[in-house]
């Protein structure tokens, strides 16, 4: 239920949707009535339009998010394991086309092959499953599971989890599928903007990772003040940073984390 709801929620909350929304809403009004309201209401929403699409809203919205968590540095021991989290796959363009399909987050998949070179003795995780509404046939982790064999990476150290469709449910089955141990060193691999609830989930099961962040999208807070050429691509930016700022919510309303912008530990 929880997933299907999210998938509802997003799709009449994500900004380009809403605006779309606006502007068909007032038409409908302006055609049958000639109302004031109509036309107010597609003058909004290319107001909108122009904001979400032109300033740089979008970057001000997903840097918080995205600068949350540092770069890592490594520590003084490598990592047991290296958890990969979906999102960076389209499982049926995958099946149809008969190669690796990735989207916009596809760093997390092409960062494995200087990580696996880096410790070569670590286990590499993929937890992602197949998370379309309609379809649901080939999981993302059958697909990654290939690509990481592509890269050199040993089957022997690869560990799929083909189930998970949410980040809870990523976290929740990656723990019971490697039941770390004490002790053990975990890295986990996502964007960074949507390292905070990643990390939120993970620390809520009691299971330990460190952030390798990737997928920044942009070059840091300067990047707040510099607006969009292309209204297409501001647009992508707000719907991406709105997504994740209103999951963070609905995991903090639903108990998922405990904390309402997670961060490195003994952060504010």
């Amino acid at each position: 239920m929880f997933f299907i709801a999210s998938k509802v929620l997003g799709f009449f909350t994500e900004p380009s949707n809403v605006i779309a929304f606006i502007g068909l809403i007032g038409l409908g009004l302006w055609s049958l009535r000639g109302s004031r309201i109509g036309a107010r209401l597609m003058a909004l929403s290319i107001l909108l339009l122009a904001i979400c699409g032109l300033s740089p809203l979008g970057d001000a919205l997903l840097l918080p998010l995205a600068e949350r968590f540092p770069q890592w540095q490594g520590g003084a021991r490598a990592p047991d394991g290296i958890i990969v989290l979906g999102g960076s796959i389209s499982p049926e363009n995958s099946t149809l086309r008969g190669t690796a399909e990735l989207n916009a987050s596809s760093e997390r998949l092409t960062i494995v092959g200087e990580l696996a070179r880096r410790f070569p003795n670590t286990r590499i995780v993929f937890s992602g499953g197949n998370n379309n509404l309609i379809e649901n046939g080939l999981s993302e982790a059958d697909v990654a599971g290939r690509l990481f064999e592509s890269f050199g990476v040993a089957r022997e150290r690869i560990v799929l989890e083909k189930r998970s469709r949410t980040t809870a449910e990523n976290a929740s089955d990656t723990r019971d599928l490697v039941q770390p141990k004490p002790g053990e060193v975990w890295l986990l691999v996502t964007s960074a903007y949507h390292m905070p609830r990643s990390i939120g989930v993970f620390r809520k099961l009691g299971f330990a990772v460190e952030a390798y962040p990737v997928d920044w999208r942009t070059r840091g807070w300067v990047d707040a003040a510099i607006p969009f050429s292309r209204i297409s691509e501001g647009l992508t930016r707000a719907d991406t940073a709105i997504h994740e700022w209103i999951g963070l919510v609905a995991y903090r309303l639903s108990g998922r984390i405990d904390e309402c912008l997670p961060g490195p530990r003994g952060a504010k």
